[in-house]
């Protein structure tokens, strides 16, 4: 078997234990499956935690983290025939994995059940082609370029005409019952940006604006600007490189093409990211990232994608902008003020199943204790069930709608005046089809209670 991912970090896992039940095939894949040790505890419901969500939902211990290693090592063991990957049921499990990574928190031997999900789905795509709709929602960034003149208006008539809506769940299995995202007349743009420059370099940093904020809320970008360049940091926004295939393009972290298994061209997106940050990179200015899942995709998955050392070095640098204001509170390096009220503004965080896998709820909740007059609480809730397209898509309609239930959506209808914060893209399209109200970034909240005189 023939990795599309690089699983070189797994070269020593598990050997020399003679309880490691390493799979006969795989090589390196097969140990990073190996990780797991059977301790089943991916199948007990702790309130605060993120794994599993699909166990969570259906009770079935086939679709915990442990589960799903046990079909594996069986597919890997040739156990599933010639063609392992496209075996039906592990399938169906693999298909029901919503990529939370909070198995790589939580489980005690950190399997990361979220990655592996990718290069199942690779070897699987190798084996059986990409479906159309996959095509579609993996691609979705590179269309809201290519065909940003009709793709808005096709989505907003799509939204507009239940016929439509039908037959796109018929042809693609889009869920009828649900409005698509609407992309803003006008997206954040693709250009370079420098704000003024300031006399300590040390304060110089780059916002990478994703896709998802650039086309379906530039605001966000906007907000966490004037935050930065009020705080007195010199903003850089970066665009393809000069000698780039399409410099005219804006550059994609390629999360979505990471997410439906389509290695190679999420490889080409991470150079092109890769060389417009060179620069920057080597000035050791931290890379600062608005949707988790995005700027984890720089952290995180570009290691796995084979890159060399450039992939280390930028993800040394990359950070989550809440973990950044965080960071630099604590060394006192933040100079901003607040706008105070006399009535308590009441506001519900919703965290993104990423932010909760990495830890940076703490420093959520580091700068929200920074805002006079603001009541906040955390949503103690697994997964949204929106995680991309998952929720979108009609045979995962039922577990989708339950995990919103479970927590998010009870919390948020208890409290129908509070404000609601959530960082995730998807996060806040799940509240708003089911909860009608229109979540805010991290970023705006502070771009608004910036002190009159600051901001």
């Amino acid at each position: 078997m023939k990795s599309f991912l690089d699983w070189s970090a797994y070269e020593n896992a598990g050997m020399g234990d003679a309880y490691a039940d390493i799979p006969k095939s795989g090589g390196d894949f097969a140990k990073a499956v190996a990780v797991c040790i059977g301790s089943r505890q991916c199948e007990t419901l702790n309130p605060k935690g993120v794994m599993c969500p699909s166990y969570r939902v259906s009770g079935d211990p086939a679709f915990s983290t442990g589960g799903r290693v046990r079909l594996l090592k069986a597919a890997l063991n040739g156990e599933l025939g010639d063609l392992p990957f496209t075996d039906p049921q592990l399938a169906e499990v693999m298909d029901d994995c919503v990529g939370c990574k909070g198995c790589k928190r939580e489980c005690e031997n950190s399997v990361d059940m979220a990655t592996i999900k990718v290069e199942y789905l690779a070897q699987r795509q190798a084996q059986q082609g990409v479906r159309p709709r996959t095509r579609l929602f993996a691609g979705l960034p590179r269309h809201l370029y290519r065909h940003r003149r009709w793709l808005p208006r096709l989505l907003a008539l799509r939204n507009r005409l239940p016929a439509l809506a039908r037959l796109g769940e018929r042809l693609l299995g889009i869920r009828a019952d649900r409005a698509l995202p609407q992309p803003v007349a006008q997206p954040f743009p693709a250009e370079a940006y420098a704000s003024a420059p300031v006399a300590d370099a040390g304060r110089e940093v780059v916002l990478f604006v994703d896709s998802f904020t650039r086309h379906f809320d530039p605001d966000i970008a906007v907000a966490a600007r004037q935050v930065l360049e009020a705080a007195g940091y010199r903003v850089f926004i970066v665009a393809a490189a000069a000698d780039d295939a399409e410099p005219q393009r804006p550059l994609c972290c390629g999360r979505t093409l990471i997410a439906n298994g389509m290695i190679e061209a999420a490889r080409a997106e991470a150079r092109r990211v890769l060389a417009a940050l060179e620069v920057h990179v080597a000035a050791g200015r931290w890379v600062l990232g608005l949707e988790p899942a995005c700027l984890l995709a720089l952290r995180d998955e570009y290691r796995m994608l084979g890159l060399g050392e450039a992939a280390e070095r930028l993800s040394a640098l990359s950070i989550l902008f809440e973990e950044f204001i965080a960071r630099e509170h604590a060394a006192r390096r933040l100079n901003l003020g607040w706008q105070s009220t006399d009535t308590p503004l009441r506001v519900l965080v919703h965290g993104h199943c990423h932010q909760k896998a990495v830890g940076a709820m703490k420093s959520m909740r580091k700068v929200m204790k920074l805002l006079p007059g603001v009541d906040f609480e955390f949503v103690e809730a697994a997964c949204c069930g929106m995680a991309g397209g998952y929720g979108l898509e009609v045979e995962h309609a039922a577990a989708a709608d339950a995990m919103a239930e479970q927590a998010l959506l009870p919390a948020l209808r208890a409290e129908p005046q509070a404000r609601v914060l959530a960082n995730g893209f998807s996060c806040r399209e799940q509240i708003r089809l089911n909860d009608g109200r229109s979540a805010v970034h991290l970023a705006q909240l502070l771009r608004d209670r910036l002190a009159a005189d600051i901001g």
